[in-house]
């Protein structure tokens, strides 16, 4: 069984950053192509960034490139969103997810590819 446990979320003003991190057990990150969804109040999840499972492939939605990098650490066993610039909309409860995948190439952009999930860290840009 795969858990993934979120942290890094908080409150940060305005073009501020934050990092989330995603601690994976239970299976080793290699195997798992790994996103991070975002949702906020009354609005439905939303894919922000993924990657694949081994690193070569990423994907950013449109909102976030330019301030978002998605990356691992395989020798943790970690995944990580680094946050820079944030702005009031990017306020959500941020959430790790993972898709088992038998290669590199398997980039998942939708939840329901998604296997395994985090518990969610809640992620607060003030203007």
């Amino acid at each position: 069984q795969v858990q993934l446990v979120e942290s890094g979320g908080g409150l940060v003003q305005a073009g501020g950053s934050l990092r989330l991190s995603c601690g994976v057990s239970g299976r080793t990150i290699r195997r798992y192509a790994m996103g991070w969804f975002r949702q906020a109040p009354g609005k439905e999840r939303e894919l922000v960034a993924a990657i694949s499972a081994e690193g070569s492939r990423t994907y950013y939605t449109d909102s976030v490139k330019g301030r978002f990098t998605v990356s691992e650490d395989n020798a943790k066993n970690t995944a990580y969103l680094q946050m820079n610039s944030l702005k009031p909309e990017d306020t959500a409860v941020y959430y790790c997810a993972a898709a088992f995948s038998w290669n590199d190439r398997r980039l998942p952009i939708t939840q329901y590819e998604y296997n395994y999930w985090g518990q969610g860290t809640q992620v607060t840009v003030s203007s």
